[in-house]
């Protein structure tokens, strides 16, 4: 039985990618902070998969990833979705430390201390993904903390990914550029949901990753609009 971590599981890019991974041989252990959410993300895999486990913890303290890895369980884990993260879209100097802090938290603490604990326990032929975006090679107006967290995970993938190289664990990097989730629904603008990418997108470009030979890593994965970026 084959067992997955996803965090940020309860909508958009985290649902997309549970929905495309669930299998019969599969055990989703699904984040989220809203347990509705949550929920409805369940109720769309649960008959396509072994079993279901929700698992509610907030990213951006360090007691909730902890509590989150207690409850995963000392059981190796086959893949490590890091997807959950947040964006605080305001002009750099009107961002508050609660907000900086928090953004470091969810975007990068949380991905490392899942990384550091479970990756020791994964078996070879195992992969960790990072969802990363092109704001971690690009920096974009009044985005400066979160283009700051994308470029750090960046960076702090790309070094894990050498050093799991003779433990046979992929450490795979997916780039979308703006994708059509909630998130938008608290930035303010105007933005063209119609010129965006769809979570099913994001979703089927990890799942192609993850199906290339045990001994093939793609490591990295940038996904646009074919009219243009934002």
């Amino acid at each position: 039985m084959k067992r997955y971590l996803i965090t940020g599981a309860s909508r958009g890019i985290g649902r997309a990618i549970a929905e495309e991974l669930a299998a019969p041989d599969v055990t989703l252990m699904l984040h989220g902070r809203d347990t509705v959410a949550l929920a409805q993300t369940r109720k769309s895999v649960e008959s396509r998969c072994a079993r279901v486990i929700p698992l509610i913890h907030d990213l951006a303290v360090t007691s909730g990833v902890s509590n989150l890895i207690a409850q995963v369980g000392s059981d190796p884990l086959d893949l490590l979705v890091n997807n959950a993260g947040i964006a605080v879209v305001k002009p750099f100097e009107e961002i508050t430390m609660i907000e900086w802090e928090q953004t470091l938290g969810v975007n990068i603490t949380a991905p490392f201390m899942l990384m550091q604990h479970f990756a020791p326990q994964m078996p070879p032929g195992s992969s960790i993904v990072n969802i990363l975006s092109v704001a971690a090679k690009t920096g974009f107006p009044n985005w400066s903390s979160y283009c700051m967290s994308k470029f750090a995970l960046e960076g702090l993938s790309q070094s894990i990914r050498e050093e799991l190289r003779d433990h046979r664990i992929r450490v795979i990097n997916i780039y979308p550029a703006a994708t059509d989730t909630d998130i938008w629904n608290n930035v303010d603008g105007n933005w063209p949901r119609d010129r965006m990418i769809s979570a099913e997108e994001v979703a089927g470009a990890v799942a192609y990753a993850l199906s290339r030979p045990a001994d093939v890593m793609l490591e990295n994965i940038t996904l646009g609009n074919l009219s243009g970026d934002l």
